[in-house]
């Protein structure tokens, strides 16, 4: 007998739509046929169906195929074949579950034969092969023609397509709702009580009770006697009660206590009122019992100034009355405990070391000038200017007394002598080595004087270029001034001159206008770009462009002298009132630092070309050395530290230290003094 599932809605509970795939339940109760008894009954020799019908009970079923084949001699069989049909109706599955698997390879993971051209063995050892794979176009187009394609599932173990049953799809259907899989299956079946019947008489056990529950454990006390045992070897530790200290401070504060109150609440506790002093005692000392003139002038202070309490004096405690403000205070006190908010603020315990800068060792930042080495003495009056000479060979100084002096650095020496009558406000080498020559200002005139060293025929170029014509008339140029005087000094063997030009021995106009009064004046080591000092700002101008490019705010009360690091990007200020500003010209016009180090005026300052060395002077009588480390990372600002104070010079006239200048090659610095000498500090 073969199965068939029906589909429509006399056939079971839940229909199929074969069209698009869908499951759908009929809402009638009394089917024609049962979900799980359908069959599907054959003709008897031609072929023909005669009808549905469906197995509700199996005695009515027997009993009307009993009354149809009454006349029939095999009426008895009947019966006997439909229960054995209907049994195996209801023991049968799927037909799939009882072929066995194509492919054997068991537990084998399908990645192994990802690039073989077989997915495993039959149960014969053969290969099976693997199915050609269908296009995706293609299959999408098979899959929308086939209305039972819904019923379709790939089986990878076996590399085929597997088409589910009726009667499958619906056991999926209702576990994915979450029935049971059979519909006759009542999952709120009525409980039965195996052990609860009318005519019980006996319990479950008759036995009478033993003698162990009457009589104490024997086991239970070697249990207790082993713990016993632990407690006493310390093997078992019990957590020992707080004990509460006998003392405690009355009229300590609270702060410290560790109580809390509250689940993570700090422990804020109320502030303690002011102890009791000698004025509050009833016998105080005479000192303390103001007399009736301070009375009458507590009347008329204000009340928040005016004592709370006068002392009194008593003769023995018995005879003190009552003290008229108690409740007065005590409500106040309440007041202050209940309304007044209190707020844990947390201070910060800093250790003033901490915030200091971390700066460099002064071991690490040698070599620089810390001692005296030289003197250099022979002027007058007080030494004005110096400067050195490229080399570091010789040195120039003028002094207020009017003389000028070259001296040798090494021995102290004295080489030549200048008098111009007149106080040498600044003396200044050539840069080129190549020739010696001075400029000197003097008053309001500048002198060129040739040094003499050097062979012939340096001699002869600086002769040349020291020589000066009778008449020089003005230049057609529009930067050019009024007429100057180019002079030949005989005296000194010179030139005299006001503002030079020295290839062409013409005085330039500077095509700037100065807002004030010029203080200092200082050219970029590298650059055509000229530094201007006022008494207030510092302006920077392109010579070449003839326009400003920069200027500086340093906020000083008056700008005393400037000098210009030898990567021309970073200048130093000093000032009338002792400070001493850096300024970065990539970072800001603003002053990078500004360092308050000497109490008095400072006179001049001076950058070395070639040691990350800075210094400056003042009428303090000192020079401070710095080291100022200049990084080509731009990210990096520059490190600045100071390193020594040089003293030695002392005070005249109110005047310190006038001059500053480094030693071109070697760590050496150069002071002049008001007192007559030039002091020379090496490492």
């Amino acid at each position: 007998m073969l199965m068939k599932f029906f589909s429509g809605s006399d056939s079971s509970d839940e229909d199929f739509n074969e069209d698009n795939g869908t499951l759908t339940e009929s809402g009638s109760e009394q089917s024609e046929f049962s979900e799980d008894e359908e069959i599907d009954n054959t003709s008897d020799g031609d072929g023909s169906t005669d009808g549905d019908y469906s197995l509700q009970d199996h005695s009515g079923t027997d009993d009307d195929i009993s009354q149809q084949d009454q006349n029939d001699d095999h009426s008895h069989q009947e019966p006997k074949e439909s229960d054995e049909d209907h049994q195996g109706v209801e023991e049968s599955d799927s037909s799939e579950d009882e072929v066995a698997p194509l492919n054997t390879i068991g537990d084998v993971p399908l990645e192994w034969y990802r690039d073989e051209e077989h997915i495993g063995y039959d149960i014969s050892g053969k290969k099976i092969k693997k199915k050609e794979r269908q296009d995706k176009l293609d299959s999408f187009l098979a899959s929308a023609d086939d209305s039972k394609n819904w019923r379709k599932i790939y089986d990878e173990y076996n590399d085929e397509e597997v088409e589910l049953t009726k009667h499958e799809t619906k056991l999926i259907s209702r576990l994915l709702k979450g029935k049971a899989p059979h519909a006759n299956f009542d999952p709120h079946a009525p409980y039965i009580d195996w052990f609860a019947w009318e005519d019980s008489k006996h319990p479950l056990s008759n036995a009478p009770e033993p003698k162990r529950r009457f009589i104490p454990s024997k086991w239970e006390s070697k249990k207790v006697v082993e713990y016993v045992r632990a407690i006493r070897k310390g093997l078992i530790k019990f957590d020992k009660p707080k004990e509460e200290p006998r003392f405690y401070h009355l009229w300590g504060d609270d702060s410290s206590s560790k109580e809390k109150t509250g689940q993570g609440l700090a422990y804020i506790p109320a502030p303690k009122p002011k102890l009791p002093g000698h004025e509050e005692s009833y016998n105080p000392s005479l000192e303390y019992i103001p007399t009736q003139e301070e009375i009458n002038s507590y009347q008329l202070m204000f009340e928040e100034d005016r004592p709370k309490y006068i002392p009194r004096r008593f003769m023995s405690l018995r005879s003190v009355p009552a003290y008229e403000k108690a409740v007065s205070e005590s409500f106040e006190r309440c007041l202050d405990l209940y309304l007044c908010p209190r707020a844990r603020k947390k201070r910060i315990n800093i250790d003033p070391e901490s915030l200091k800068p971390k700066l460099p060792s002064r071991k690490d930042l040698k070599p620089y000038p810390t001692t005296c080495y030289l003197e250099y003495r022979g002027h007058k009056g007080a030494v004005l200017s110096i400067s050195t000479e490229a080399s570091g060979q010789w040195i120039v100084s003028g002094s207020s007394d009017g003389t000028i002096r070259v001296w040798e650095v090494e021995t102290g020496r004295c080489l030549r002598v200048w008098e111009l009558g007149e106080a040498v406000q600044h003396v200044a080498w050539n840069p080129s080595s190549d020739l010696p020559i001075l400029a000197v200002s003097a008053g309001q005139d500048v002198f060129l004087l040739n040094t003499g060293f050097g062979n012939e025929e340096e001699q002869k170029r600086i002769k040349e270029l020291l020589h000066v014509e009778a008449h020089t008339g003005p230049d057609d140029s529009d930067n050019t001034a009024s007429i100057v005087s180019w002079a030949q000094d005989d005296k000194h063997e010179g030139v005299r001159i006001k503002h030079f030009k020295l290839s062409k021995k013409i005085s330039q106009r500077i095509p700037f206008k100065l807002h004030g009064l010029p203080v200092s004046s200082a050219f970029h080591p590298t650059r055509s770009v000229f530094f201007v000092s006022t008494k207030k700002n510092v302006r920077v101008y392109d010579l070449v462009k003839q326009k400003s490019v920069k200027k500086l705010e340093t906020g000083l009360r008056e700008v005393s002298s400037i000098a210009i690091h030898p990567g021309g990007d970073n200048v130093i200020v000093g000032s009338r009132e002792g400070k001493l500003c850096w300024f970065d010209m990539d970072l800001s016009s603003q002053p990078y630092r500004i360092l308050k180090c000497h109490p008095k005026d400072i006179t001049n300052v001076a950058f070395h070309r070639s040691y990350p060395l800075f210094a400056s002077c003042s009428d303090d009588c000192t020079a401070y050395v710095f080291h100022g480390m200049v990084y080509s990372d731009l990210n990096q600002n520059p490190l600045i530290v100071p390193l020594e104070i040089l003293r030695g010079h002392t005070s005249s006239n109110g005047r310190g230290v006038m001059d500053c200048k480094f030693h071109p090659r070697q760590p050496w610095l150069f002071t002049a003094g008001a007192d007559s000498v030039i002091r020379l500090f090496c490492h």
